[in-house]
């Protein structure tokens, strides 16, 4: 299940976003819009499924930070509210501080409220609903179960509760977010375990920090024994050389032949930014992608003639799974422009809030000009 839309409210500098989910989604702007406010945002929701999003927003110092940063309405609850739907069907969670008489740690964030619905045509009907510890599930009869005390109020019902029997929906959602991936930056100093050879285990996509990236080479090279299309990449990037990727005694190493060098480098003698680039070639090239990747600002440290490149071999994988890109890299943008028949969308603030042009509140975007170069006024 691929994402189609999500919603945000209530987050840092987001008052309130709902937007579409394509193959390719490149945001740009100048720093202090809230662009990586947009990456976190999805990074949270995915905690959802893991179980771990109150913890994730205790670590970032609690609700208080993570809400939203501007004025409020007078009357206004403030509830951080995350959405996604996958087609038909929509996942929501509500989170807020605990009230007077709950049993909870002060300012701790609360689990208030979770939804699973389903859509068939324009009729909406309710499959899961959680109110605090209280989950409900509608059964294949229509008729409702409760479950009172079912999850604690740091707990998702996403992760927490299971019963595929009532409502397999639970399962579906959770297994879809669950194979989300998220890649910030990758950690290039000699210490890093990027630099270092892995276990030798078929890894079909990277881990989120990449201390797996020989191992998901090596399966490119060992388990599918067909790297064309990688030996393509490296030609695009770095004309003339070679990449390689083997396993001895255990452990997955790999190296790169430089054209003009009397041998191949090991990956602990490579620059950072021929290392991270390889760390994104993995990202875009492995044997299985997941359905859904966001990078935040996957530029950094890369000298600029690789962004074209970065642009042919994201527009590349957008065949094969939803790519989100947050970016403040105008020629990265404009590189993606030329690959890509999706444009990039930039983000700016309105009223202290983070905004994205062309979105109107349908979560569908404005074009610039129709096709007759008019303007769109829909």
């Amino acid at each position: 299940m691929r994402p189609t839309d999500i919603a945000i409210s209530n987050y840092r500098s987001i008052r309130r976003l709902f937007m579409p989910i394509q193959p390719l989604s490149v945001f740009v702007g100048e720093n202090g819009v809230g662009k990586s406010n947009l990456y976190k945002s999805l990074s949270l929701l995915r905690d959802a499924a893991t179980g771990q999003i109150t913890r994730t927003i205790a670590d970032e110092g609690g609700l208080n930070s993570v809400s939203w940063s501007g004025i409020r309405k007078r009357g206004e609850d403030g509830r951080l509210r995350l959405a996604a739907r996958f087609d038909h069907i929509r996942y929501s969670i509500e989170l807020g501080f605990p009230g007077p008489l709950e049993a909870a740690f002060s300012g701790e964030p609360m689990i208030k409220s979770e939804t699973i619905e389903t859509t068939h045509g324009k009729r909406k009907v309710l499959l899961m609903e959680r109110t605090n510890s209280l989950v409900s599930v509608r059964g294949e009869s229509g008729a409702w179960s409760k479950h009172k005390d079912a999850v604690l109020p740091s707990e998702t019902a996403l992760a927490g509760f299971s019963d595929g029997k009532e409502c397999p929906e639970i399962d579906l959602i959770r297994n879809a977010m669950l194979g989300w991936r998220f890649y910030h930056d990758f950690r290039t100093d000699p210490a890093s375990p990027i630099r270092k050879p892995c276990l030798a285990i078929t890894t079909p996509s990277l881990g989120a920090d990449g201390h797996d990236l020989a191992a998901v080479l090596a399966t490119l090279y060992a388990i599918r024994q067909d790297t064309t299309d990688l030996q393509d990449a490296i030609e695009d990037a770095f004309p003339g050389a070679e990449l390689r990727a083997w396993e001895e005694n255990g452990r997955c190493e790999f190296g790169l032949q430089l054209e003009d060098m009397p041998r191949p480098f090991k990956a602990h003698e490579l620059s950072d930014g021929t290392l991270k680039y390889i760390c994104l070639l993995a990202v875009f090239m492995g044997y299985r992608l997941p359905s859904f990747i966001a990078l935040n600002e996957p530029e950094t440290s890369l000298h600029p003639s690789l962004l074209a490149p970065l642009a042919r071999l994201i527009a590349k994988a957008s065949r094969r799974a939803d790519i989100w890109i947050v970016t403040h890299s105008e020629p990265l943008m404009e590189a993606l422009r030329g690959e890509s028949s999706v444009p990039p969308r930039r983000v700016i603030k309105a009223k202290g809030a983070t905004a994205i042009e062309g979105l109107m509140l349908s979560g569908e975007f404005r074009d610039e000009e129709n096709d007759d170069g008019e303007d769109d006024e829909a």
